[in-house]
């Protein structure tokens, strides 16, 4: 065992068990097994770690005076983004990120009003797309103007695209030739890692909160690949009239059981497939857990980890998918 810690997950290395985390086959080398066959080979290695250990971190972030980066991803918003306030109640900066897979048509200033009603404060709510270099540069002034110490802290949901965001200021602002390990699956940062982005700046990123009721962790990884989107969302409407429902891929039914005709807009990743059936004839999907629903007038059906369906009016469904994954009410964000 050494103290040095993996450039990739930040886990501390070690040479002795191959199946824990941070081993290595020499502890010369700079990047833990598991890292390296990620950036190499694009192998993952599932490494499990209990929430209550993520939530010591988050509580030791809390006891710190030092600015917070709460990144979220704009497609999959957490069900109760104040629960965060529960461990941090820092100064903390709201990254909306990953603007660029929304449709253009969506005016930030609405995203940024929606989150403005909530009850619950931040210093600044800025709207980011990492990928396209969209208001990185803003972000940047912001944490020179908000930062208590040369320490800022970067924390969020896994996915939520954390080292991506640190990597791009680290490529955009630092000397330092450094870079994360990035992964689209869960749980890749296994520790805090500290970056240092000058001399005035070092950037602590901090291991994904893992969402248990998200779909990524109940399918397979080319399911997984499909959900994520990988460009600009293209919504798909379905008017519906009681009796009919949408399927999404065999991940999701949506029965329409009791309202009006119904307008019914899915955003999620392109690559899914969706169809609509009538109910009486098609018992597809029905062996799943059923949830219903009374939806208000403008409300989103969200679905944790795939992205969510914003219908117009009011009514009643029926929802079948895993018993595991979350779903949930919100009022409509667009």
């Amino acid at each position: 065992m050494s103290n040095k810690k993996c450039l990739g997950c930040g886990v501390e290395l070690q040479d002795d068990n191959m199946l824990k985390p941070g081993f290595v086959t020499s502890l010369d080398q700079d990047f833990c097994q598991r890292c390296f066959r990620l950036k190499n080979y694009g192998e993952y290695q599932v490494v499990v770690k209990e929430t209550s250990e993520y939530i010591e971190i988050l509580k030791s972030v809390g006891m710190t005076k030092d600015l917070v980066l709460y990144v979220t991803d704009l497609i999959n918003l957490e069900e109760d983004i104040t629960k965060i306030r529960k461990y941090i109640t820092n100064k903390m900066i709201l990254v909306l990120n990953k603007k660029d897979v929304l449709p253009k048509s969506i005016k930030e200033e609405k995203l940024i009003e929606y989150f403005k009603s909530l009850p619950i404060e931040f210093e600044e709510i800025i709207v980011v797309s990492v990928e396209k270099n969209y208001n990185i540069d803003y972000l940047m002034n912001r944490i020179k103007l908000l930062q208590t110490s040369r320490k800022v802290y970067v924390v969020g949901r896994t996915n939520a695209g954390k080292s991506t965001l640190i990597n791009k200021l680290l490529k955009n602002f630092s000397k330092n030739t450094g870079e994360l390990t990035i992964s689209p699956l869960p749980a890749t940062t296994l520790n805090t890692i500290s970056i240092d982005i000058n001399e005035h700046l070092t950037l602590i990123d901090t291991p994904g909160f893992v969402d248990q009721g998200s779909i990524t962790n109940y399918v397979d990884k080319t399911m997984l690949k499909k959900i994520m989107p990988k460009k600009e969302i293209k919504p798909r409407t379905y008017q519906l009239k009681r009796g009919q429902a949408i399927v999404i891929e065999d991940l999701i039914r949506i029965d329409y059981v009791e309202g009006e005709k119904n307008s019914f807009t899915v955003f999620v990743s392109n690559d899914l497939k969706i169809k609509r059936i009538l109910s009486s004839r098609n018992s597809s999907l029905k062996n799943l857990a059923r949830h219903s629903f009374d939806v208000k007038y403008h409300e989103d059906l969200v679905i944790d980890g795939l992205g969510f369906v914003k219908i117009t009016n009011k009514g009643k469904v029926d929802v079948y998918i895993d018993s595991n994954i979350n779903i949930f009410l919100r009022s409509s964000i667009i």
